[in-house]
């Protein structure tokens, strides 16, 4: 009987968890919003990318606070209009996020975007 190989595959720990948080639905688009854009307040967010709920908005603000990929921070003039905007971390995505789009617009077909 023949012996068949299998291989034990190992990821990385980092990786796996780049990809938890950037392969979040909502979380590249609003990472792209505030790179392209620069820092927004929560309506301007919203009014960008409609189609997402109120409540996940800030759900998912709040998973890339904690990531430390964004942060909110009080406008000198109004410190009661807050902004969100990208961290070091979070502006280091700039050349993988650009590297996303330029494979998405090579290989992804206008069908697979429903």
């Amino acid at each position: 009987m023949e012996q068949v190989k299998t291989t034990n595959f190992s990821l990385c720990p980092k990786f796996e968890k780049a990809f938890s948080i950037l392969g979040k639905k909502w979380n590249g688009l609003i990472i792209d919003v505030l790179l392209e854009d620069g820092p927004q307040r929560f309506g301007e967010l919203k009014n960008k990318i409609p189609m997402l709920s109120d409540r996940l908005l800030v759900e998912r603000l709040r998973e890339l606070e904690r990531e430390q990929i964004v942060a909110r921070a009080a406008r000198c003039e109004d410190s009661a209009r807050l902004e969100y905007f990208l961290t070091d971390k979070g502006q280091d995505l700039k050349l993988a996020m650009n590297q996303l789009q330029v494979w998405a617009e090579k290989w992804v077909t206008e069908e697979e975007c429903g």
